[in-house]
């Protein structure tokens, strides 16, 4: 009796879990409200990503679309608690328009990628402003340094 009781709620936990009717993934904090830009189209791709259509008037422009894109960064928060399974079906249903788990981890992983360069990037830009600034100092405070002068020959 026992065994059967058990498989029993397996399988109701099983059942619940392939449900896809029904989301009810926690609400992170909600992001202040953004001013998405358009972003030129360097790359011709078969898919246009996600939260970005072509420009009706100009096609080598993507515009945004804040809806999606606002899901998007929702999404990111989701993915501390969830798959990415989980949430790109979340997306999908919200959105209407279709984002695999697979599409939706490049995405993020290549967002954080690019994010880990720019902070690295602009740490070595300071160092090496620094580095101007100590060598400036250094040549106009040593013995003997001459003073440039502009002459006119």
């Amino acid at each position: 009796m026992l065994f059967s009781i058990y498989h029993l709620k397996i399988k109701v936990m099983m059942i619940e879990r392939f449900d896809l009717g029904y989301w009810a993934l926690t609400k992170p904090e909600t992001p202040e409200a953004i001013m998405w830009e358009r972003i030129p189209i360097i790359l011709k791709h078969i898919d246009v990503p996600f939260g970005y259509a072509i420009d009706p008037e100009d096609d080598n422009w993507y515009i945004p679309i804040p809806k999606e894109l606002e899901l998007l960064e929702l999404a990111k928060k989701h993915i501390k608690r969830y798959s990415y399974r989980d949430v790109s079906a979340w997306l999908t249903t919200q959105s209407g328009r279709y984002l695999s788990h697979v599409g939706l981890k490049t995405r993020i992983d290549s967002e954080r990628k690019r994010k880990r360069l720019a902070n690295i990037k602009r740490k070595y830009a300071q160092k090496l402003q620094e580095t101007l600034n100590l060598i400036t100092a250094l040549e106009t405070q040593r013995v003997g340094a001459r003073k440039e002068s502009t002459r006119t020959n």
